[in-house]
């Protein structure tokens, strides 16, 4: 593990690659699971905010649960996460006309109708963020549904926490996540040393 500040980076974060491949999951990650994406409490505000500029996307099915439960829930474990459709769906994924699962709030942030991108979780995902004592332990979840992610980030060498550059500075901030990049590298230069 790596310490930045007071976050603990797994090495998994570092070494193994990732970029999404929604040619081939469809975003099934929206959908698949055994609760709603987690929620951290001030995006609670935020979702709630959104839900008028992305109502019109959301299933009709979505918009009777949000009616009834709200954008969010406690699950099993007490977490508060996003409201999900008979025990898959996300309510804020919407289709497009291939089939593929997209996430309604993005869809109105790259329209210029919101700042507000999507839950950091998401944003953040295969990436989960947990706690380790008094750290955020920032971990990679690893899930078989995105395989396909796995191995084109290996056939293009690319990181998890590079292919997350965008969504970890949103989180943390440029300075650390350049402290994170260097460590890195350092940790690079001294195994080639050793070679």
């Amino acid at each position: 593990m790596i310490q930045i500040g007071d976050t603990i980076v797994s090495f998994d974060v570092i070494e193994k690659n990732f970029i999404c491949d929604l040619a081939h999951c469809k975003g099934i990650c929206c959908v698949e699971g055994d609760s709603g994406a987690p929620v951290e409490e001030e995006e609670q505000k935020l979702l709630e905010d959104v839900l008028p500029l992305v109502w019109d996307d959301l299933a009709p099915i979505a918009q009777d649960l949000i009616n009834k439960q709200g954008v969010t829930y406690r699950d099993r474990d007490g977490d508060l996460v996003t409201s999900i459709v008979n025990g898959k769906d996300c309510v804020f994924t919407c289709y497009d006309a291939d089939g593929m699962c997209k996430c309604a709030i993005e869809k109105a942030y790259r329209a210029g109708l919101t700042t507000f991108y999507k839950p950091i979780s998401c944003h953040l995902y295969p990436i989960r963020l947990g706690t380790y004592g008094v750290y955020t332990a920032v971990n990679y979840h690893r899930w078989g549904v995105c395989k396909a992610a796995e191995l084109l980030g290996k056939k293009e060498h690319v990181p998890i926490y590079k292919f997350l550059k965008e969504p970890l500075i949103r989180k943390f901030g440029e300075d650390w996540y350049q402290e994170l990049d260097k460590t890195v590298e350092l940790l690079k230069e001294e195994t080639a040393e050793r070679k």
